[in-house]
């Protein structure tokens, strides 16, 4: 999921520079929120990694 934050990142930053504003805002939100719902989803995995815990081993 950080691929897609990271591509939608280099699509804004070429965007920019050819001068295409609209766009590059647009892929620039697209990857702002793929980057927070990426960290979301892995902090919640982390806490119930967490709360779960290592079952003993016979």
């Amino acid at each position: 999921m950080i691929g897609w934050a990271v591509t939608f990142l280099v699509v804004a930053l070429i965007a920019a520079l050819l001068g295409f504003g609209g766009i590059a805002g647009t892929a620039m939100e697209a990857a702002k929120i793929v980057f927070f719902v990426a960290v979301a989803l892995f902090l919640i995995s982390a806490v119930f990694g967490v709360m779960r815990g290592r079952s003993p081993r016979l």
